[in-house]
């Protein structure tokens, strides 16, 4: 089993999100807005009929969803088997999150590294 599979997204703090967007629009054409983010999509280069996307988002530097990590971003990897993944890090000693959400978009668990950083797993939803 492949444990990550690829970058689902980057996730990080601002002062003002909205200003934050307008400016990454203005000069790097990143469209996005809060709530929303950005989405970059993209085909898999094994299977050209296969696509994702990964998610840029900005939030608000008050946010708790990257508690307890101090750090001003959180890193959002895409897993193809997040049970069997969990299972395997809990094996490990990873520092895991109780809390594992399941959404139409995918499912969802949080793990800590050994320096604090959150990162979020996430199983898409199984292609159409």
């Amino acid at each position: 089993m492949k444990r990550v599979t690829g970058l689902g997204g980057l996730f990080f703090k601002a002062k003002d999100p909205k200003a934050m967007y307008d400016w990454y629009g203005k000069h790097l054409g990143i469209e996005g807005e809060p709530d929303q983010g950005a989405m970059f999509h993209w085909r898999d280069a094994a299977n050209p009929e296969k696509t994702g996307m990964t998610v840029w988002s900005i939030f608000p530097d008050t946010t708790k969803y990257f508690d307890p990590s101090p750090a001003p971003f959180m890193m959002n990897f895409r897993v193809e088997n997040l049970t069997e993944l969990l299972k395997l890090l809990r094996e490990e000693g990873v520092a895991i999150d109780p809390k594992v959400e399941e959404h139409e978009y995918g499912k969802f668990a949080w793990i800590t590294d050994p320096e604090g950083n959150r990162i979020e797993l996430w199983e898409p939803p199984p292609e159409k």
